[in-house]
């Protein structure tokens, strides 16, 4: 009880720190409470189901156990479990080609007007839900998950570059690139 009051007060960097170096399951179960709800809605955005979003969250956590010693501080923990996150399901969906990406993000969220909270471009801001959705389901998993990261999950440019290990000029390319793609093929959509 103790030991869960003060893992409770800890930064994320001081429950790596003793979990590496104590191998402490109980400390790694507070990380997992921090991060397991952000984990999923990434994986989500990968997934065909929402079992196949359980199965690939549990998956990253098994995954963050064994390279948390792998984790040096150069950027915020939450950045690294982003790039970590990201990279695995990014690899993920590159080994199962065949597959699509699931259009079922429960992470956009809508005004009652119908339009989306999601971009902040006045373009992109304009478009109605459901044609978004679908527009997303239709691009490059690269493209929808760098979009994904800046304009839902509020992700720096600076964030990102770490995030992607690119400079931040080539992350203001690629995202936007990706804007150009999604309203292109948004634009190509008929009404929903």
């Amino acid at each position: 009880m103790e030991t869960e009051l003060v893992s409770k007060k800890m930064t994320d960097e001081e429950l790596v720190r003793s979990i590496v170096k104590d191998n402490n399951v109980m400390l790694f179960e507070e990380l997992y409470d921090r991060y397991a709800r952000i984990i999923y809605n990434k994986c989500y955005g990968f997934a065909k189901s929402a079992a196949e979003a359980e199965d690939l969250t549990q998956d990253v956590f098994l995954m963050l156990f064994v390279k948390l010693g792998s984790f040096k501080g150069a950027s915020k923990f939450s950045s690294w479990v982003y790039s970590f996150t990201y990279n695995f399901c990014v690899n993920y969906v590159n080994r199962n080609k065949g597959r699509k990406i699931s259009d079922k993000s429960d992470s956009i969220s809508e005004r009652p007007d119908g339009i989306t909270d999601f971009f902040d471009d006045d373009s992109i801001l304009e478009m109605r839900s459901e044609k978004l959705k679908k527009a997303l389901s239709l691009i490059d998993p690269e493209d929808k998950t760098i979009l994904l990261l800046k304009y839902q999950d509020d992700v720096s440019i600076k964030e990102l570059a770490v995030l992607m290990q690119i400079g931040e000029s080539a992350v203001k390319m690629r995202l936007k690139r990706a804007k150009a793609r999604i309203a292109e093929i948004y634009n190509k959509i008929g009404n929903v």
